[in-house]
């Protein structure tokens, strides 16, 4: 029988886990809009130049997940914790004062070596929770990522226009190095004792398989089109949210299982770049289709793409392995 939520409360490490993850991503979730507000309001660009400073980061981040997973499967948290705790200090300091086109570059080395959040602590969370109390554990975490994006946003706004971007930036900056420091303090565990750090992963080709590639494309379909409606029907947005922690979790839940002890950090990177792409996708799409055409055409092409990739994650994915 799966525990509830209060079951997996219980569990040893995974309350004090939780407090710190929400904490944690709120200056996560208020950096998109700080940096946002710096570029139209500050430098006076518009949201189109906003939009490409968005664009870098999102990428930096995408190829920096996996990447930084890698670098905790080799080295252990701590290490990765001191090499993105200092590039966030370094970034938000001096971002303010960048020209244009440095915090375009700055932005996609930020994002590059920026903390992980969202997949450390799923990672983290697979490694404390039993397989079948994952899918609860994951659900929790999503309606945390939900109360985050609450916070974050208007936190950052309300800096920005009441005080500064610069303030804002260093507020923003100021949480990310908190962060790191809080999650050196706490340092979960990020596998169950089966590997050791340092261990060397098993080849890709032993676990990147088509069930993989499914969950991830199934995270990214999924995402792309909450993100995509999300901004196309505001009307919606209270409708949304349950379904993006149901479908978010039941994906950490299923990357959980297939990926292997010496290889979860790259693994659980590659889910959080699936749901960065499909994030980063999906609201451009529909504002694109939204200015140009209509939201109702938006909500259709969202629609259609975010179907046509889950029908390919399905297909991809229709026979489990015998072992799961």
């Amino acid at each position: 029988m799966t525990p509830g939520y209060r079951g997996v409360l219980a569990l040893p490490g995974v309350a004090p886990l939780m407090t710190v993850s929400l904490l944690a991503r709120v200056p996560a979730s208020a950096a998109a809009i700080t940096l946002t507000l710096h570029v139209v309001l500050t430098l006076d660009l518009g949201y189109a130049a906003a939009g490409a400073v968005g664009a870098a980061s999102t990428i930096g981040m995408a190829i920096g997940a996996p990447t930084l997973g890698r670098f905790v499967d080799r080295r252990g948290l701590r290490t990765m914790l001191a090499v993105t705790t200092a590039a966030a200090a370094v970034f938000w300091s001096v971002a303010p004062y960048l020209t244009y086109p440095t915090l375009l570059v700055g932005a996609f080395l930020g994002g590059l070596l920026a903390f992980p959040v969202y997949s450390i602590i799923r990672q983290a969370l697979a490694s404390a929770v039993p397989e079948g109390s994952r899918r609860p554990a994951f659900a929790l975490d999503s309606m945390s990522v939900e109360v985050s994006y609450i916070i974050g946003p208007a936190v950052g706004s309300l800096l920005v226009v009441t005080l500064s971007s610069p303030v804002a930036m260093a507020v923003v900056g100021a949480g990310w190095v908190a962060t790191g420091l809080a999650f050196w303090v706490l340092d979960p565990p990020t596998r169950t004792g089966t590997a050791e750090p340092g261990e060397r992963p098993p080849s890709v080709r032993t676990w990147l398989d088509r069930w993989l590639v499914a969950a991830l494309l199934g995270t990214a379909a999924t995402v792309l089109l909450l993100f995509g409606t999300e901004l196309s029907v505001i009307a919606s947005v209270q409708g949304v949210g349950p379904v993006y922690a149901i479908a978010l979790a039941a994906g950490s839940e299923r990357v959980s299982v297939l990926a292997p002890e010496p290889a979860r950090g790259v693994v659980t990177g590659l889910h959080g770049s699936a749901t960065t792409l499909g994030a980063a996708a999906g609201t451009p799409l529909a504002g694109l289709l939204i200015d140009t055409a209509s939201p109702a055409v938006a909500i259709v092409v969202v629609g259609v793409v975010g179907a046509a990739l889950a029908g390919v994650a399905a297909l991809l994915g229709r026979r489990v392995p015998a072992a799961l």
